[in-house]
């Protein structure tokens, strides 16, 4: 589909019709990209999306396991700190 830009104070916009809005479930808030010279608009992104199943595949899976291995308590940990 072929568009003309419009003045919006000092920016320039495009009109995005009904059913593309509709189609990509846009909102009042969008994120817009430049990538290899294209403009994309798309809905936001929802912060740590998919995390759960991320981390659901990584208990089945064996893959959530510490790195590091375990340092021993010190007199700190023993005698100073305090759980609440």
């Amino acid at each position: 589909m072929k568009t003309t830009l419009i003045s919006i104070g000092n920016s320039r916009g495009v009109r995005i019709p009904k059913p593309f809005i509709e189609q990509c479930g846009l909102s009042e808030e969008v994120e817009m990209d430049v990538q290899d010279g294209t403009i994309l608009i798309h809905a936001p992104r929802q912060p740590r999306s998919g995390w759960s199943e991320a981390f659901e595949l990584m208990a089945r899976t064996g893959d959530d396991q510490l790195l590091d291995a375990q340092t021993p308590a010190t007199r700190w940990d023993n005698e100073e700190w305090e759980w609440k």
